[in-house]
């Protein structure tokens, strides 16, 4: 915590835009040091990514890549999760989003194409719903790590 709120604006809104590419979340978090504790921390950004607004939820899904296969996935899996991601970006107008945190590699190939086709059913508005709720669970998940990261750098030193 002392890294992060130490920080300088620029690198702490690198390192927040890394979590979460929306502009507007990482200024609210980062405006809001100091923290106490990593729970404030996450709190903070909970609250601040429940905030968005679509558009700032536009900005944060053009940079957010698609979910990843694991290596040792059979080809079909491949193109059976490419026709998905294409009939989503078809349907919605931006990248498939899920946070797999805590899923073995074995269980992401199902997992994502389960979700992905139950997806599809939802109409736009439910769908902005789920986006936006994955999105802070990304964001959540991806700030845990780069503390985690940060931790391990100042350790080493």
């Amino acid at each position: 915590m002392e890294h992060f709120n130490a920080a300088s604006a620029q690198e702490l809104e690198k390192a927040l835009l890394s979590c979460l590419y929306s502009l507007r979340w990482a200024r609210r978090v980062a405006d809001h040091r100091p923290y106490p504790d990593v729970d404030s921390l996450l709190a903070a950004a909970d609250e601040a990514a429940y905030d968005l607004t679509w558009p700032d939820l536009t900005e944060a899904l053009a940079a957010e890549p698609l979910p990843a296969l694991p290596p040792d996935a059979y080809a079909a899996a491949h193109t059976a999760l490419s026709a998905a991601h294409a009939a989503y970006e078809a349907r919605f107008g931006h990248v498939f989003v899920i946070c797999l945190n805590g899923l073995s590699p074995s269980e992401t190939l199902d997992r994502l194409l389960e979700a992905i086709r139950s997806r599809l059913a939802n109409d736009p508005e439910e769908e902005r719903t789920v986006v936006a709720d994955e999105l802070r669970r990304l964001a959540k998940e991806r700030l845990v790590d780069a503390l985690r990261g940060a931790e391990n750098c100042a350790s080493n030193h």
